[in-house]
């Protein structure tokens, strides 16, 4: 029988999951955080767990939801209307929106290819 993993498993191992999803590094992560790197990796290894704040400042540069980050969902998807990108979207006349929609397809697009070939 396997065992559920605990609230601060989860938490840990998400945290390396969406900062990997963002092909960032912990120097990386901390610097968008304005966290020292020695803090995620803290954080990642389980031996600190991150206040509220924290916590807060970790989803917010990581453009995930804190309920991700605490394993309530299973998706590391913003709410829309916590989504800076989508905030801005959604202010853009009805051209400016398709061509926003073209420019993020085509970046869509051109990382798939890179993933096909290998690239980075």
């Amino acid at each position: 029988m396997t065992q559920k993993p605990t609230p601060s498993d989860l938490f840990k191992q998400r945290l390396r999951t969406a900062r990997e999803m963002r092909k960032w590094s912990q120097s990386d992560l901390g610097t968008k955080a304005g966290l020292p790197p020695s803090s995620i990796a803290h954080f990642e290894a389980g031996s600190r767990k991150p206040s509220f704040d924290t916590l807060h400042r970790l989803a917010n540069a990581l453009e995930v939801t804190t309920d991700y980050l605490l394993g309530r969902v299973e998706e590391p998807t913003v709410a829309a209307e916590g989504d800076p990108l989508f905030r801005d979207v959604s202010k853009l006349t009805g051209n400016d929106r398709d061509l926003a929609k073209d420019f993020l397809k085509m970046l869509a697009e051109r990382n798939a290819a890179k993933l096909e070939g290998g690239g980075k």
